[in-house]
């Protein structure tokens, strides 16, 4: 059995809310002399779970609260979870770059992470000074980053810029030198956050790649952070789930990713106007979604390469309609792994609109929807200006249903892709 590389046990991470630091003085004094006296530390018997949604009656929130786990050498670990889980708060602990307010975590081997863009860089520095300031951090000798130098540039794809100032590289180029010194410096343990995303498509498999290389050849463990299921899915042999500071779910990859987006499904129970989980500024608010045919008749599902129209109800919670001018409707359309398949919103076809602030509709005619068959979940967004009015996730499932499209009684499943394709083929 592969070694324990990683071990954590009870680990929770508190905040004062509006706090920069651990808190006042007189948090300070009581703590040490609990401490001294052999007392419970006064500070932990206050505090709530970090749910985004509700409002407490404390200042004091457990961004995360009592996590355990191990990661063996080899492995790749998914840390899945919503936007204020505590993912990221998890990764810096594993990192040493915060401690946590209780708890222990035992860590053998070196650490490499990418936490956010730049991270580890000095932005006055040369790309190639910064491979050498990494490779000093992880403690290697000059020699050492010598010999892999043009291999991490050559992954980067950068070696124009390389001595270029890092304060001068768009977030793409940072992100893919900071990967590349990352995976190419030979840590024992490499941590990657969500920061890959800024990265473009062709770069995010490459890396994909990378981590599955480094665990598999080089035995090396990675702690993989992401919101894109597929990637979780194509990468991670285990997953732990995070809901509100919180592990809900550790296992297998397809199981948790299931349990991740049940979360949705939970959501879509409560009605419309009880969700507590919206965006934007709450001048407009849609309180019912309807799916109809073209003729307005009700409907549960479309069929696939059908036509249907999505009816969005809102009301306006300011009277000054001047506020509601230019308004951009919007909605993107996700499968079942969260991952978004379309985005559509007004201004694509050239149109804004002005609400008045009695109770309307906006409404969306989709004149062909080319998904292949499957349940998708539908998000909404309202913005004026640049300026969320509001917007919420797993508003409504949206199921597309077997059709005889091409009309040749081929019936395309999900597994062939995403799209459907309106082709033909020849022999010439």
């Amino acid at each position: 059995m592969s070694t324990i590389v990683i071990k954590a046990t009870d680990i929770s991470k508190q905040y004062r809310l509006g706090m920069v630091g651990s808190g006042t003085l007189k948090d300070d004094i009581a703590r040490f002399w609990a401490s001294i006296t052999g007392k419970e530390d006064p500070s932990l018997k206050v505090g709530q779970l970090n749910d985004r949604t509700q409002k407490g009656d404390s200042d004091y929130v457990w961004a995360l609260k009592d996590i355990n786990f191990e990661v063996r050498q080899g492995e790749i670990l998914g840390i899945i979870g919503k936007n204020g889980a505590g993912k990221s708060t998890l990764l810096k602990i594993l990192s040493k770059i915060t401690a946590p307010t209780t708890g222990s975590i035992k860590v053998k081997g070196r650490i490499a992470s990418l936490l956010e863009v730049g991270t580890g860089f000095h932005a006055e520095l040369t790309g190639r000074e910064n491979v050498y300031l990494n490779g000093a951090i992880l403690g290697m000798r000059r020699e050492e980053v010598t010999r892999k130098l043009e291999e991490i540039i050559d992954f980067a794809g950068i070696a124009r810029y390389i001595d270029t100032p890092v304060k001068r590289y768009s977030s793409g180029m940072t992100v893919r030198l900071g990967f590349a010194v990352a995976a190419h410096l030979e840590p024992e343990i490499l941590v990657v956050d969500e920061v890959l995303a800024v990265g473009d498509a062709e770069f995010q498999k490459k890396a994909i790649g990378k981590m599955q290389d480094i665990s598999k050849d080089g035995g090396r463990t990675v702690l993989f952070v992401s919101h894109n299921m597929a990637s979780i899915q194509n990468l991670c042999t285990r997953c732990v789930v995070l809901e509100n500071g919180t592990t809900v779910f550790e296992g297998s990859t397809d199981k948790a990713i299931d349990y991740y987006l049940q979360g949705g499904q939970a959501l879509q129970a409560i009605p419309l106007e009880e969700r507590k989980d919206r965006s934007g500024n709450g001048w407009l608010k849609v309180t019912k979604i309807e799916l109809t045919d073209t003729s307005g008749k009700l409907i549960s599902a479309v069929q696939a390469g059908g036509s249907c129209i999505i009816n969005f109800y809102y009301e306006a919670t300011i009277t000054d309609e001047e506020l509601l001018k230019d308004i951009v409707p919007g909605i993107s359309i996700q499968n079942g792994y969260d991952t978004s398949v379309c985005i559509h919103h007004s201004r694509l076809v050239g149109k804004k609109f002005s609400f008045d602030t009695k109770k309307q509709l906006f409404s969306i005619h989709i004149h062909r929807l080319m998904l292949v068959p499957s349940i998708y979940s539908l998000t909404y967004s309202l913005v004026a200006h640049g300026v969320y009015l509001d917007g919420l996730s797993n508003c409504m499932d949206l199921e597309v249903l077997d059709n005889d499209f091409y009309g040749h009684g081929e019936v395309p499943p999900d597994s062939h892709g995403l799209l459907l394709l309106e082709a033909d083929w020849e022999n010439k």
